[in-house]
């Protein structure tokens, strides 16, 4: 993540570019994107009725140097879906799924899939928003 952002700095140099990452963690288990809708369903499967942290960072960088990073780690209940609505699911949301670490997107249908939520909404969908947006302001790049 601050690699990749350090690739953009250095040929943008006056800009404060973002980066950001997630990995999701059930028990001692790491998820990543899953290559087709068999391993979406495989992964569904085994969340289901499970507790995960969807460990999100985010850092900038300017000029090549790290000036921000923050971490946010929400934890997500899901609950006990039966199949039928699971294979409900992966019909109407097809090959999006694989864009997401879990197979799920929770700002849309994926958050039927879930129980319970605890922690900072915004990490869970990809970037812990209000902890850059205080340090954006503290930076003056936007107003207080």
């Amino acid at each position: 993540m601050a690699a990749k952002a350090g690739r953009v700095s250095d040929r943008h140099p006056e800009a404060l570019v973002i980066g950001a990452d997630q990995i999701l963690v059930a028990s001692d288990e790491w998820f990543d994107k899953p290559r087709n809708l068999a391993e979406a369903r495989a992964q569904l499967l085994s969340l289901r009725g499970r507790t995960h942290v969807l460990a999100t960072a985010a850092c900038i960088v300017c000029a090549g140097e790290q000036v921000w990073h923050a971490t946010s780690a929400p934890e997500m209940t899901m609950h006990l879906f039966s199949e039928a609505f699971l294979d409900r699911y992966i019909a109407a949301e097809g090959d999006a799924l694989l864009g997401s670490v879990g197979a799920y997107q929770f700002e849309g249908r994926g958050a039927q899939l879930f129980e319970r939520m605890k922690g900072d909404r915004f990490a869970v969908l990809g970037l812990p928003l209000l902890q850059l947006l205080e340090f954006m302001r503290s930076r003056g790049a936007l107003l207080a």
